[in-house]
Parts: structure tokens; sequence; C-alpha cells
């Protein structure tokens, strides 16, 4: 019997936190009431990482402090084969909305950047954690 319920637990333990996780649309949400204003171009440094929240928004890590929120032209990346590897066709010390694209390496086609907007990281941090506040509260 004890040899059930060990098992039995660890399923319902990874069934819960896979709810924990929020949607993307939610994350979006979030991050987009956190966004700054629409630039028309940002310095291009190398990017220290990216994040994507859904088929059509990523997050750019430039440095620490400074993320940006970049709206793709579609739902046109290939995520599916898994590389971590994006690229920015940005061939100036700049990169421009409407003008460069982004690549996932080893994907067919690439997306035109429609947005760039700054976002508020700490503000973002202090929402998720209210939100994770919230649902342990509830639960």
């Amino acid at each position: 019997m004890k040899a059930l319920i060990i098992p039995m637990l660890a399923v319902l333990g990874l069934g819960a936190c896979a709810t924990n996780r929020a949607s993307d649309a939610d994350r979006l949400a979030i991050y987009q009431a956190h966004a700054g204003a629409p630039v028309k171009q940002i310095r291009n440094y190398q990017a220290m990482g990216w994040d994507r929240i859904d088929g059509e928004h990523i997050l750019l890590n430039m440095r620490p402090k400074e993320t940006w929120l970049l709206q793709l032209s579609g739902n046109c990346l290939d995520w599916g084969n898994g590389s971590p590897f994006l690229t920015l066709s940005s061939q100036t010390g700049w990169v421009m909305a409407k003008f460069d694209r982004v690549n996932v390496k080893g994907a067919p086609m690439s997306c035109r950047i429609e947005e760039i907007r700054p976002v508020d990281v700490q503000a973002v941090r202090a929402a998720e954690a209210a939100l994770r506040a919230q649902a342990s509260v509830g639960t």
C-alpha cells in the first residue's frame, strides 16, 4: 500500500505545480501593463537572453535592468525545434521596429519586429509576486 501512496502523491504534486504557471495570455498582460510607450529603435548590444511569451511576443534581455517587449509580425517562428538561439537581422548598432527581423536558428522563416517597448522588470516581478501571494491565499 505504501508503494502506491508515494507515486500518487508525486503525481498530485506535479499536477498542482502545473496549474500554478501563468498562461501565455496572463504573462503577456502583465508585461504589457508594465511596458512603456513604443520606441522606434534600441541599441543593439549583445543580448543576454530572451524569453518567448507567445507566438507573437518575446522578451529581449539586453542588460540586467534592460528588457524589451518585442511584438512580432505574426506567429511565424518555428518554436518546435527547441533552439535556444535567437538572432536579430540588424546590421547596424540599432534594432529598428518595422525594419529588422527576428529568427530562431534553424527556422525556415523570420518575423519582422512590429513594435519595441521597454519593460519595467521590477514592476513585473512585484506583480508576479502579488499574484503568487494571492493564489496561495486562495488555496
